[in-house]
C-alpha cells in the first residue's frame, strides 16, 4: 500500500513537507478501505481484549493496545497489519492537511500536523457518535443531560486516541510523517470552557458517562474568550484575553440546522383565550457545537452541545450602516454575541449582573427547547407529557442552571398548553440539583428587579412557585406559632424581602403601642377634639426630635438555590461531610420537612485522563503489580498495591517513576519561569483557584516562617533542620477579587527573594506557574510527593484535585474538609498529614474571636511583621495582614482562621520534613495513597447518579 507522504529525511532534511498534491486524494481512495474506515473499539464490559471493529468494508484489521504492547506483548502482532493500520492512519492524516486544514499548503509543521491528526481522529467519533445517537433514538430510552456553566476539558487529542486504543498506529504515523505524537499533542490549547473544579468535574462525568455507555449528553456554552489567561509580571496577576479559538477548535462540529430563539425583555399580556404570552423584547439565536466525547474501551461516543449566540441577519440594521452609523448597526449583533465572550464576566455593575443572567437563561433555554425537540421527535405523533420524566432527567450543576426549573415550566404552560398542577409535577420529578458550595456569596441570588425587567414571564412563574411554598409551610407548621412560621418563611422562600400574601402577612402584624391616657379624660373631651390633636402633636414632636433616620429598604431577591431544592426532586451534596452540612446548616429547613430529598455523592475523577493517560510510567507499574489493566475501568484493583507495598522492588520502581516525572517538570518550570530547581528536593505542590478559604495565605505564610528561621540558621543548622522542598503554586484570582490578587503578589515576591538567596541555594524554591489551566496540571500531579488541601474546615464542599493527587502516589497535607475526610479514611490515618480545627468547631471559634478573647501564637506574629518589614519587596501588604487582626468586620478577624490554624500547620510540616527523610517510609506512605484512592473514580459516582438519581440504564452499541 502507497501512502502519500514522507519524513524530512526523505525529502533532504529541512521541516516536514507533504508530497506531491495532485497524488494525493487518489492514493486517499486507494487506501480507504483500511484507512478511512479503521474505526474500532473493544468492549468496555469484558475483561478480555476482544475488539469490536466499526468498519464498513470487509477488512478488519486488529489493533493491539499500545500500552499493552510496550509492556512486553509486542510479540503476539502481526506486524505487518501494524503497519499496514500506520499506514492507514498515515494516509488520513495526510488527506485533512490537504483538504479540511485551516493551514496554508507549504509544509506540514507542528500546528497544521495536529489539525489534521485531530480532524482524522475526529472522522473516528463522529462514525461512532451517530451511531450512538442512532441507537438512542431507536431504542428510545431515558436520557441524562448534564448542564454545566463549566466544562474544563483540556486537550482532547491524546485522550480521545487513547480511548480508541489507536495510540500505537497515530504514534508511528506520525513518526513517519516527520513528528512525535507527544509534539504534535502539546500544540493543543486547552479549551478555555471552564476554570477550576466544577469545571473538571462535569468534564469527568461525560467521561465515565461514555465510557460506562450511559445514555447521556452534557450542555454548555462556548466562550470565545474563557476566563482569562494569567500573565505574572512584576504586578502580580494580569489578565489577558484567551485565545484557545484563534486557530479554530477541530473538535467541533457545527450544527447550523440546529438553533433556537431566545428572548429577553419584553412583556407579558393576556391573550383572548386567557393565555398569558411573553412578547416584544429582544431576541436572539443559540446555535450548536458539538463536541464529540468518547468511552474509554466501547463505541459509544456521547456529546457536549456547547451553545454560541448571533442575530438573525435581518437584524442587521443596513439603513444605519449604509448612513455611516455603523455602531448603531451593529449594535444588536454585538448583544448578542457578548454572552458568550466571557466566562463568569465581573458583576460589579448592573452591566455586568445583566450579561451574567442572560447567560444563564441563554444555556437553560435553548437546552430545553433541544431537550424537548428531542422528546417530542422520539414520541411520534402521540406526545404524552406525563412520560416526559419517564424520559429525561436534567442535573443542575450548581445553581447556575437554576433557571432551567421555571423555563420549563413556561414551554409547558405557555407553549404546550399543559396545566399548571401538571407541568410542576413533570419539572420537579425532572431536575435535579447538585450543590457545591457553602459559602453565602456562591449561594446565587439574583435582583428581583433585573429579573423582572430581563425574564417577566419567569418572575411571574417563580412568584407563583413561592405562593404554592408558602402555602405548604403554612399548611406544615400551622399559624398558632407565628413566630416559628415567620422564621421557617424567611429561611425557606425563594423570595427575599419581598411582601407576603396579605392572609399570611397579616399574622405577623405586631399591635401598636397606645398611650397610657385616662380614658375618662378621653370621654371628657371627645366633643371637642382637643385631646386628640395634642395626642398627634405630641407624637409629631417627639418623631422630630428624635430625628431618626429612615430605615433603608432591603432589596428585594431571588434565592436560586432555594428554588432548586424547590423545583427539584434531589439535592446532592458532593462529599459526605459536604452533604451533612446542606443537611444540618445550609438547606436544615428543607430537610427537616423533605428529607428524602437529599443524598451524597462524592465526587470522583477519571482514571484515564489524571493517572492512566497523565502518568504512563506510573501506569505500567501499577498494571505489572495488580496484574492486569483492568484497574483502569475497576479501580478497586488499586487496593491490591497493598500487599506489596513493603516490596524493595516495587518502592524501587515506584521511585523510579516519580523520579522521571518531577524531570519533566524541572524542564518544565525552567521554560515557564525561568527558575532552576532540584529533582532531588521533595515538591510541594497547591494548585486551584486562588481563594481565602483555600488559604494559599497560610501556605506562603508557613513558607515565609520557614525562610525566616533558615536564615536565622548557620548553612549545617539549616540542612540538619530542614527538608529541600520546591514549593509550586498555581491557580487563577478572579480579575476584581483583589484579596486573592495580593496573595499572589505575595506569593511571586517571596519566590523572587528566596529563589536568589545564595545562603539557602536548593534548600528552598517557591515557583507560581502562571495560567494553571488541565494541561499543567497533567505534569504536575504525577511529579507531586506533597499536596497541600488546607482550606477553613466546614468551607471546601469536596474538592477533586485531592483525589488526583492522591490517586498519582501524592501524599496530602490538610484539614479535614470536604472529600479530605473521606481520603484520609481510606488511604489510613498515618498516610495523611492532618491538622488544623475541625468543622464543628469553626462557628464557636469565630464567636471568640469577635468577643476578642482569640490570642494569636507568638509564631504568628512574628511573621506577619517579617512580611511587613519590606523583606519582600516595597509593596505594600497592610491591607493583606490587617485581614488577619482586628476581631470583626468586612475583611479584618481572620474570617478564614489562619492565625488560628498556624502553630498547628507549621508543626505538622515539621512532621512531614521528618517523613520524607525516610524515604522507604515516604514510598510506603506513597503507594498507600494510590491503592487507597480507588474510591474516588467517577465511575463509581456516575453509577451512583444514574441509579439514584436519573434512573438511568447502560445501553451499549453492539
Amino acid at each position: 500500500m502507497a501512502y502519500c507522504c514522507a519524513t524530512a529525511s526523505t525529502l533532504g532534511g529541512g521541516a516536514p513537507t507533504l508530497l506531491d498534491r495532485s497524488s494525493i486524494l487518489s492514493n486517499f481512495n486507494r487506501s480507504s478501505k483500511t484507512s478511512n474506515q479503521l474505526f474500532f473499539t473493544t468492549s468496555a464490559k469484558s475483561s478480555y481484549r476482544k475488539q469490536h471493529f466499526y468498519v464498513r468494508s470487509e477488512a478488519k484489521p486488529k489493533l493491539k493496545d499500545p500500552i499493552t504492547v510496550e509492556q512486553g506483548d509486542a510479540s503476539s502482532i502481526d506486524k505487518s497489519k501494524s503497519e499496514a493500520e500506520a499506514e492507514a492512519v498515515a494516509s488520513r492524516i495526510t488527506y485533512h492537511a490537504e483538504f479540511t486544514s485551516s493551514f496554508s499548503p507549504e509544509g506540514f509543521h507542528l500546528p497544521k500536523a495536529y489539525f489534521a491528526t485531530a480532524q482524522s481522529i475526529r472522522d473516528s467519533l463522529i462514525i461512532n457518535w451517530n451511531a450512538t445517537y442512532d441507537m438512542y433514538e431507536k431504542m428510545n430510552v431515558k436520557q441524562a443531560y448534564y448542564l454545566s456553566m463549566e466544562f474544563l476539558q483540556g486537550r482532547a487529542l491524546l485522550n480521545a486516541i487513547g480511548n480508541l486504543e489507536l495510540s500505537g498506529a497515530y504514534g508511528e504515523a506520525l513518526r513517519k510523517l516527520g513528528h512525535k505524537l507527544e509534539n504534535v499533542v502539546s500544540q493543543e490549547p486547552d479549551a478555555a470552557l471552564g476554570n477550576g473544579g466544577l469545571g473538571r468535574l462535569a468534564s469527568c462525568f461525560l467521561d465515565s458517562l461514555a465510557t460506562l455507555n450511559y445514555p447521556a449528553w452534557g450542555y454548555g456554552l462556548r466562550y470565545k474568550y474563557g476566563l482569562f489567561k494569567q500573565l505574572i509580571t512584576k504586578e502580580g496577576q494580569e489578565e489577558v484575553a484567551e485565545n484557545w479559538l484563534e486557530m479554530g477548535n477541530p473538535w467541533e462540529i457545527i450544527r447550523n440546522d440546529i438553533s433556537y430563539p431566545v428572548k429577553f425583555y419584553g412583556k407579558v399580556v393576556t391573550g383572548s383565550d386567557g393565555k398569558r404570552r411573553w412578547i416584544g423584547g429582544e431576541d436572539i439565536v443559540a446555535v450548536a457545537h458539538d463536541v464529540p466525547i468518547p468511552g474509554y474501551k466501547t463505541k459509544t461516543t456521547i456529546n457536549l452541545r456547547l451553545w454560541s449566540t448571533k442575530v438573525p441577519s435581518v437584524d442587521f440594521d443596513l439603513s444605519a450602516f449604509n448612513s455611516g452609523e455603523h455602531t448603531k448597526a451593529c449594535e444588536s449583533q454585538a448583544n448578542a454575541e457578548k454572552i458568550c465572550y466571557i466566562l463568569y464576566p465581573g458583576d460589579d455593575s448592573l452591566e455586568g449582573k445583566t450579561l451574567r443572567l442572560k447567560q444563564q437563561y441563554t444555556l437553560c433555554s435553548a437546552s430545553l427547547q433541544d431537550i424537548i425537540k428531542c422528546f417530542e421527535k422520539r414520541s411520534g405523533e402521540n406526545v404524552l407529557w406525563k412520560e416526559f420524566p419517564e424520559k429525561v432527567a436534567v442535573q443542575m450543576n450548581d445553581t447556575h442552571p437554576t433557571l432551567c426549573i421555571p423555563e420549563l415550566m413556561r414551554i409547558l404552560i405557555d407553549l404546550k398548553g399543559i396545566s399548571w398542577k401538571e407541568a410542576w409535577d413533570i419539572t420537579q420529578r425532572t431536575v435535579a440539583y447538585t450543590n457545591h458550595t457553602v459559602l453565602p456569596e456562591a449561594l446565587e441570588k439574583w435582583s428581583f428587579e433585573l429579573m423582572q425587567k430581563l425574564l417577566p414571564r419567569h418572575v411571574e412563574i417563580i412568584e407563583m412557585i413561592d405562593e404554592e411554598l408558602i402555602s405548604g409551610i403554612v399548611a406544615e407548621f400551622g399559624k398558632s406559632d407565628p413566630e416559628l412560621l415567620e422564621r421557617k418563611l424567611n429561611a425557606m422562600r425563594i423570595l427575599e424581602n419581598v411582601e407576603l400574601p396579605s392572609s399570611i402577612a397579616d399574622l405577623f402584624i405586631k399591635p401598636k403601642e397606645t398611650s397610657a391616657i385616662d380614658t375618662s379624660e378621653v370621654s371628657k373631651v371627645s366633643d371637642k377634639g382637643s385631646l386628640a390633636d395634642e395626642e398627634d402633636e405630641f407624637v409629631g414632636n417627639t418623631e422630630k426630635e428624635v430625628d431618626l433616620p429612615p430605615v433603608p429598604i432591603p432589596p428585594k431577591m431571588v434565592r436560586m438555590a432555594n428554588l432548586c431544592v424547590v423545583g427539584g426532586h434531589v439535592v446532592n451534596g458532593v462529599a459526605e461531610i459536604h452533604s451533612e452540612i446542606v443537611k444540618q446548616d445550609v438547606f436544615n429547613d428543607f430537610y427537616k420537612l423533605l428529607p428524602e430529598k437529599f443524598q451524597n455523592k462524592t465526587n470522583g475523577v477519571t482514571p484515564r485522563r489524571w493517572i492512566y493517560y497523565c502518568n504512563p510510567d506510573l501506569s505500567k507499574i501499577i498494571t505489572k503489580w495488580t496484574g492486569g489493566e483492568d484497574w483502569v475501568l475497576n479501580t478497586e484493583k488499586l487496593a491490591e498495591l497493598r500487599k506489596f507495598a513493603d516490596n524493595e522492588d516495587l518502592q524501587s520502581e515506584w521511585r523510579a517513576a516519580k523520579r522521571i516525572n518531577k524531570l519533566k517538570v524541572v524542564s518544565f518550570l525552567k521554560e515557564k519561569t525561568g527558575y532552576s530547581v532540584s529533582p532531588d528536593a521533595m515538591f510541594d505542590i497547591q494548585v486551584k483557584r486562588i481563594h481565602e478559604y483555600k488559604r494559599q495565605l497560610l501556605n506562603i505564610l508557613g513558607i515565609v516562617y520557614r525562610y525566616k528561621k533558615m536564615k536565622e540558621m548557620n548553612a549545617i543548622e539549616r540542612k540538619e533542620k530542614f527538608t529541600s522542598r520546591v514549593c509550586i503554586f498555581g491557580g487563577k484570582a478572579f480579575a476584581t477579587y483583589a484579596q486573592a490578587k495580593r496573595i499572589v503578589k505575595l506569593i511571586t515576591d517571596v519566590g523572587a527573594i528566596v529563589n536568589n538567596d545564595p545562603d539557602i541555594g536548593d534548600l528552598l524554591k517557591v515557583v507560581f506557574v502562571p495560567d494553571y489551566n488541565v494541561s499543567v496540571a497533567e505534569l504536575l500531579i504525577p511529579a507531586s510527593e506533597l499536596s497541600q488541601h488546607i482550606s477553613t474546615a466546614g468551607m471546601e464542599a469536596s474538592g477533586t484535585s485531592n483525589m488526583k493527587f492522591s490517586m498519582n502516589g501524592c501524599i496530602l497535607i490538610g484539614t479535614l474538609d470536604g472529600a479530605n475526610v473521606e481520603i484520609r479514611e481510606e488511604v489510613g490515618e498515618d498516610n495523611f498529614f492532618l491538622f488544623g480545627a475541625q468543622a464543628h468547631e469553626i462557628a464557636g471559634l469565630r464567636k471568640e474571636r469577635a468577643e476578642g478573647k482569640f490570642v494569636p501564637d507568638a509564631r504568628f506574629e512574628e511573621v506577619k511583621e517579617y512580611v511587613r518589614s519590606g523583606a519582600f519587596g516595597p509593596y505594600n501588604y497592610d491591607d493583606l495582614m490587617a485581614s488577619l487582626e482586628g476581631n470583626e468586620g468586612f475583611g479584618r478577624g481572620d474570617y478564614f482562621l489562619i492565625g488560628k490554624d498556624f502553630p498547628s500547620y507549621i508543626e505538622c510540616q515539621e512532621k512531614v520534613d521528618e517523613a520524607y527523610r525516610d524515604q522507604k517510609r515516604w514510598t510506603r506512605m506513597s503507594i498507600l495513597n494510590s491503592a487507597g484512592s480507588y474510591k474516588f473514580s467517577s465511575d463509581r459516582t456516575i453509577h451512583e447518579y444514574a441509579r439514584d438519581i436519573w434512573n438511568i440504564q447502560p445501553l451499549e452499541l453492539p
